[in-house]
């Protein structure tokens, strides 16, 4: 009866097991949305350390695959892990859509928006449904992105 038993959850063991290793390796939209309150709030109180830090990934500003970016008013980024002064204004997904343009459009002081598109996680190719939490902070447009 033990080894019907054992034999019976063991492979739902594995898979509660399997799920939760996925759980942790990618963001959720609460934590995302979360993380992004939390950049406007260090924007807030010192936007030049704040987005060194975002850069960085230092304070908290890298948690699994989310991590907040900004543009400043030219359209180029001010914080990210790899592309500080490269435009974020003129992205576009892997499908052609301008979700750049359309984070800046959307981007609303004290109002959170959302912008879908498609991006292929981290080490993968194909690309699947991303969305990014946006707002506007001063002259700063930020977003904080997480997978579908």
């Amino acid at each position: 009866m033990q080894r019907l038993a054992l034999r019976t959850l063991l492979p739902v063991v594995l898979m509660i097991t399997a799920l939760a290793a996925v759980a942790g390796e990618y963001g959720t939209p609460e934590e995302a949305k979360a993380m992004l309150e939390k950049a406007v709030a260090a924007l807030k109180a010192d936007e030049e350390k704040a987005l060194e830090m975002f850069t960085k990934g230092e304070g908290g500003f890298k948690q699994a695959d989310l991590y907040p970016y900004c543009g400043g008013p030219d359209g180029n980024f001010t914080a990210h892990p790899k592309l500080v002064g490269e435009s974020l204004k003129g992205l576009k997904d892997k499908t052609g859509k301008p979700f750049g343009q359309e984070i800046y459009e959307k981007a609303q002081e004290g109002e959170v928006a959302e912008v879908p598109y498609m991006w292929p996680r981290p080490g993968e190719e194909e690309p699947v449904q991303k969305v990014a939490y946006v707002t506007q902070v001063g002259d700063q447009v930020c977003a904080v992105g997480y997978y579908k």
